[in-house]
């Protein structure tokens, strides 16, 4: 794996290079071509989509320099096309099939009650890790360090060991919480312990008491219900619900005025999936990240919370690492080439391309077993995103 740019030396490119726009009341639009992209490049990637040779695009919003370069949506009838999965008990329709966890019904997926706002699922996790550093700048949640037990009964919980004693919320934080957790079973699996997450009633309870399989901060094992226990510690340490903070303190001052947050059936906030929100809004949360927390001069999040983040604590793959629930792609052959971003089932990607100043946001629903084979992939559309560069350079020779 090529190594990482030092953060800090990305930020004081960013600084130095990026004008600062802030699209707090709406996004400006310029042409592809005033922002040096090739519109036939971006065309070419919105035929495709509408044509569906990557499935069910749902969305693209290409951003560069704080400006809208292109935009484009696309319809499809979900009623229709999961018609006979959305009655059909499974991985992915475990519970009560006129509920926000059938994952088939066009009342709830992808669009919240046939609206704009899109489910983001995973990419919940790395909004929540956002709102947490919210909370650590403003210096109201825990040190990373405090062990986890710290915020429950532990006379109530069951698989207690010195390794569970351990455990950390910056464990939770970087999915290396070392729970004998089963999440790389498709999602249609009734085995994956994700969707058995989803299927049962208090999600907290369900995590917390799973038995350990490796020493915490060891072993990458990727663990949506460790999301759901910083929700847990969100509330124990704060007193406060993690969405009404993040309204006030976040969503608000960027001028994200309209979504919808899932929650689990004994009440908590669903931080591990269930965000729905517009993706200019979407972009709006990316955004910040790109100008290092800060947003109409104001420090929303902290420089160092943004660096830590996006710094991989683990790295795998040939050009992969993840942060605070941010994961990160090389894409070229300069250590400063990375990509920092969200990924949520069925084709929830939000990307920062902090190289080339962009935002950038896709949204689908390809959520049938072998769906994901369509090369539709973070890596995919960071390319053709940067071969409108690429091509625009060439075009100007």
């Amino acid at each position: 794996m090529k190594p990482f740019l030092p953060l800090l030396l990305l930020i004081s490119l960013l600084s130095a290079n990026a004008q600062d726009k802030w699209p707090t009341q709406a996004w400006p639009k310029n042409s592809p071509e005033k922002l040096n992209l090739n519109p036939d490049s971006l065309a070419a990637l919105d035929r495709d989509f509408a044509a569906g040779k990557y499935g069910n695009v749902d969305g693209m919003l290409i951003i560069r320099h704080g400006q809208i370069a292109y935009e484009a949506s696309y319809s499809h009838n979900y009623a229709e096309l999961y018609k006979q999965e959305a009655v059909e008990k499974g991985g992915l329709n475990a519970t009560d099939p006129t509920g926000p966890y059938n994952y088939f019904s066009a009342w709830w997926h992808p669009f919240y009650h046939g609206g704009k706002l899109h489910t983001l699922q995973s990419v919940s996790k790395t909004i929540t890790s956002m709102i947490i550093g919210v909370a650590v700048t403003r210096k109201e949640f825990p040190d990373l360090d405090t062990p986890v037990l710290s915020f429950f009964d532990t006379t109530a919980v069951k698989n207690i060991d010195a390794r569970k004693r351990r455990m950390t919320i910056r464990h939770l934080l970087t999915m290396t919480a070392g729970f004998d957790w089963h999440e790389d079973l498709p999602y249609s699996d009734p085995n994956n312990s994700c969707s058995q997450l989803e299927a049962s009633f208090d999600w907290v309870k369900f995590t917390i008491d799973f038995p350990m399989s490796d020493e915490p901060g060891k072993v990458f094992n990727y663990n949506s219900g460790a999301t759901v226990l910083l929700a847990h510690i969100f509330r124990v340490a704060t007193g406060r619900d993690i969405e009404e903070y993040a309204v006030k303190h976040l969503f608000e001052p960027l001028g994200i005025n309209n979504h919808f947050w899932k929650r689990s059936p004994y009440g908590l906030v669903d931080s591990e999936g269930g965000v729905y929100l517009e993706k200019s809004d979407v972009a709006k949360l990316f955004y910040l990240f790109l100008k290092n927390g800060k947003w109409e001069g104001r420090q929303i999040i902290s420089t160092d919370w943004v660096q830590q983040s996006v710094s991989p604590y683990s790295k795998f793959g040939p050009n992969r690492g993840y942060g605070y629930k941010w994961w990160l792609g090389a894409y070229g052959n300069k250590a400063s080439e990375v990509t920092w971003g969200g990924n949520g089932f069925g084709g929830q990607f939000p990307i920062i391309i902090p190289e080339y100043d962009m935002v950038v946001v896709f949204n689908a629903w390809n959520v049938l077993p072998g769906a994901e084979s369509r090369n539709y992939n973070p890596n995919f559309l960071t390319q053709k995103v940067l071969n409108a560069v690429v091509e625009y350079q060439q075009k100007k020779k």
